[in-house]
């Protein structure tokens, strides 16, 4: 079922793709963002204050999704222009089936703030994971859970097949974890927070970068939008950045009740999720430890880890032309 439902997905996004007409010329009258909520983020708070409408000089239209392979569909389709914190794993599923995406900032990283939980009931740790089999699991297909889940598995020797994988966003694998409909879920954000109220994790974000297994988002965008539209790109991006830059030096709650009220949680939610966030200034993105070198090698392992699971039919050569530095140089001499 899961190699069926990837293969269906990356079939149809190809189709997609590929149909996709140009998405802006220079006479855009309203950019359209895709976001999540129950996922605050500094970016929020220039949002709030309208920010980004003031630095790019049109009206911004923003979008909320529940899984970063929606994000995909919705740019491929022209509905969305830009996404802003979407998974590295659904940009690698849409890239490795011909959709021109490109990455063009590092949004987070989040190794605590996305991970599996066990239902406590099955009294099931790190110690006894062989004794999932045949367990219900809720995992958002194609999403940074979903790699991680994968990644697990082959770490604890947990043959996938022997278990009964259903395609969950986060909210719904809570809801199933919480009723006792499915023995573990996989996740993140306001959805994680209510998948540990019924259980337990197997590994903690540390012991998961020992693994090598890194969990961070991207702003993505159409090649194409990207090309036609550099100087917008670079405004975007700057905004985010400044937005970064002021949290990590106030942190204060003024900034923290507009990214709560923002992202649809209350302030203290908010502030124990971003907790665990980090927030790379465009220096550090640029260095070789993300954008300038890693992030491509990084998406290239997902994608094989992927193309091994089945969940993919195959990966591309390289990611290295799935980066595009471009907006974050322009926007460091901004």
């Amino acid at each position: 079922m899961l190699k069926r439902t990837f293969l269906a997905a990356s079939t149809a996004l190809a189709a997609i793709a590929a149909a996709q007409a140009a998405h802006a010329d220079a006479h855009l009258e309203e950019l359209t963002v895709g976001y999540f909520l129950e996922w605050p983020m500094p970016f929020l708070a220039a949002k709030a204050d309208g920010a980004y409408d003031e630095a790019l000089g049109i009206p911004v239209k923003w979008v909320s999704f529940e899984t970063g392979t929606a994000m995909s569909a919705a740019m491929a389709s022209g509905d969305v222009h830009i996404s802003v914190s979407q998974g590295v794993p659904p940009f690698v599923v849409a890239t490795s089936a011909g959709q021109d995406l490109e990455i063009v900032d590092v949004a987070v990283s989040y190794s605590e703030n996305d991970n599996c939980v066990v239902r406590s009931d099955l009294e099931i740790d790190k110690d006894t994971v062989a004794d999932l089999a045949g367990q219900k699991v809720a995992v958002p297909l194609g999403t940074a859970a979903h790699y991680g889940f994968l990644r697990q598995m082959d770490h604890f020797g947990v043959d996938v097949a022997s278990l009964d994988v259903v395609d969950m966003d986060p909210p719904t694998g809570a809801a199933a974890l919480n009723q006792g409909d499915v023995g573990m879920a996989c996740g993140w954000g306001g959805g994680l927070a209510r998948m540990k109220e019924a259980g337990n994790t197997l590994l903690t974000g540390a012991e998961k970068e020992e693994l090598g297994i890194l969990v961070f988002d991207v702003t993505s965008a159409p090649a194409d939008f990207i090309a036609e539209n550099p100087e917008l790109m670079a405004k975007f991006v700057k905004v985010t950045a400044d937005a970064n830059a002021e949290w990590a030096e106030s942190q204060s709650d003024e900034m923290l009740a507009k990214i709560a009220q923002e992202s649809g949680m209350e302030p203290e939610a908010a502030a124990q999720s971003m907790s665990t966030f980090e927030f790379p200034t465009m220096e550090e993105q640029l260095s070789e430890k993300w954008l300038g070198g890693n992030a491509a090698t990084f998406m290239k392992g997902v994608s094989d880890v992927f193309v091994e699971a089945g969940s993919i039919p195959s990966a591309l050569d390289s990611y290295e032309d799935a980066v595009n530095t471009g907006p974050l140089n322009d926007a460091s001499s901004m």
